[in-house]
């Protein structure tokens, strides 16, 4: 009685040729680069939204705030007040611009390495690539 699990050990004992083939890229697509490069830094502008949220919450949650304030109060006799300034709505805001920011920087930054890379393939030939049928 042979199982599934047995089959599947016998063809894969046999050894197969594995085919090698050695390609060199030679251009990045342009426009290729900026869309991937242009997701990338949407992932990146919501990972960097959550994280402000997250880090207001725990900074709120611990006090932190609080005790910031009180240390600033001191020092103005009660003029100055963090929390005047440093709210939900204003952590959120800031982290809207620096999401803005980096996904314009990210943008720009993938296309230019992509124009980059295709001037430095015609110094250097391109980058050697190798691929296996495995």
């Amino acid at each position: 009685m042979s199982t599934v699990a047995d089959k599947l050990a016998k063809k894969s004992s046999r050894k197969t040729s594995a085919k090698q083939v050695r390609l060199r890229l030679v251009y990045v697509d342009f426009w290729s680069a900026v869309k991937l490069s242009f997701l990338a830094a949407v992932a990146l502008a919501i990972v960097t939204v959550v994280s402000f949220f997250l880090v207001y919450l725990i900074v709120q949650a611990t006090g932190l705030i609080g005790t910031v304030d009180e240390f600033f109060q001191s020092f103005s006799d009660g003029g100055v007040s963090i929390t005047a300034f440093i709210g939900l709505p204003q952590v959120m805001a800031f982290a809207a611009i620096v999401a803005i920011l980096n996904l314009v920087v990210v943008t720009v930054l993938g296309a230019v390495i992509a124009g980059i890379y295709n001037l430095a393939v015609k110094v250097t030939g391109g980058l050697l690539v190798g691929f296996t049928s495995n």
